[in-house]
């Protein structure tokens, strides 16, 4: 009966600790949101866009496992991701009106905070990096265009020509555009990325990178390097990152505003994000949004046919999809 009730002891010492946080981890991941069609989407193409989440999700369970801190996975995380033309962002980012590509990120963490953010670069080959920079480095939040070029190249971060963000696939959508043979649709933007974690620590953490809107004019921002829109974090509710219809994100501060509701409203992560999401629909915009709580509860949430996204416990649980009823 002794050994009994000390195994039981152990059981529950070890439960309390997982539940406290120190062993729990969490990782959930986006690709963007918009008009994904399983029918316009040849096996081929599925494969690689699920190959590449799956990458990015065994990279960052991987580091958690090992207690890496909840921002060095984001960016690690993301990388992967900005390295890929699958996405918009990085490599595979969208064209301005003038043919180039800008770049913006940003990142957030829980535990004090601290944010950075870079806008409109066209020259950093990691803008999350740059933007982790930002917040570790400097005594500011966001760094924009020429200025953030020259603070990544006082940082010794790595600077590519305009053209290695270059894809063919992202220049017809251009042109087409350009054209007028067809409106704009969500499909043009598809591929904003994102990175949610709870590390081991206890600690939150969110990140975002985008190539923002084919087509763009006049220095356009997004939602995604704004603190609050695009990306918010904090320990006591949550990490957030957002894709879709950038402006519409922004007006509604979306990032904030679902840790406000946690806080405030006393709601699951689950609840603050599918209300948010209302909010969205209900103003004509479109997207979606992942997010984990302090707790290591996920919750991904979209309006569009589709969104690229996937997440991974702990406890082993696991999860990619890309269309709607998946």
């Amino acid at each position: 009966m002794k050994h009994f009730m000390t195994f039981c002891l152990i059981v529950f010492l070890l439960n309390a600790l997982t539940v406290s946080g120190q062993e729990n981890f969490a990782i959930a991941i986006h690709g963007g949101a918009g008009v994904i069609s399983k029918s316009k989407m040849n096996a081929e193409r599925e494969q690689e866009y699920r190959h590449k989440l799956n990458e990015a999700l065994d990279v960052g369970y991987t580091l958690l496992k090992e207690g890496k801190p909840a921002a060095n996975v984001v960016v690690e995380v993301i990388k992967i991701m900005e390295n890929s033309p699958l996405f918009n962002a990085g490599k595979g980012a969208v064209f301005t009106s003038e043919r180039k590509n800008e770049l913006d990120a940003s990142i957030m963490v829980g535990k004090n905070l601290k944010a950075g953010a870079v806008a409109g670069v066209q020259d950093i080959k990691n803008p999350i990096v740059a933007a982790c920079a930002v917040m570790e480095k400097s005594q500011h939040v966001m760094l924009s265009g020429n200025g953030a070029s020259e603070f990544a190249h006082q940082q010794h971060l790595e600077i590519v020509d305009n053209e290695y963000f270059y894809t063919k696939s992202r220049y017809k959508s251009l042109k087409r555009l350009q054209k007028n043979e067809r409106k704009r649709t969500d499909k043009d933007n598809t591929g904003t990325v994102g990175c949610v974690v709870l590390d081991k620590q206890g600690n939150l953490c969110a990140g975002t990178s985008t190539g923002g809107m084919t087509n763009k004019k006049f220095g356009r921002i997004g939602d995604s390097p704004i603190i609050g829109a695009g990306t918010y974090a904090d320990n006591k509710t949550c990490a957030v990152s957002c894709t879709g219809h950038g402006e519409y994100y922004i007006r509604l501060a979306f990032a904030k505003d679902i840790s406000a509701m946690m806080d405030y409203q006393d709601i699951s992560v689950e609840e603050a994000c599918h209300a948010e999401i209302s909010k969205l629909t209900e103003l004509g915009g479109t997207g979606g949004v992942i997010a984990v709580d302090a707790n290591g509860n996920i919750s991904m949430e979209f309006n569009t046919s589709g969104m690229f996204r996937g997440f991974m416990k702990a406890n082993g649980d696991r999860k990619i999809a890309i269309f709607e009823n998946e």
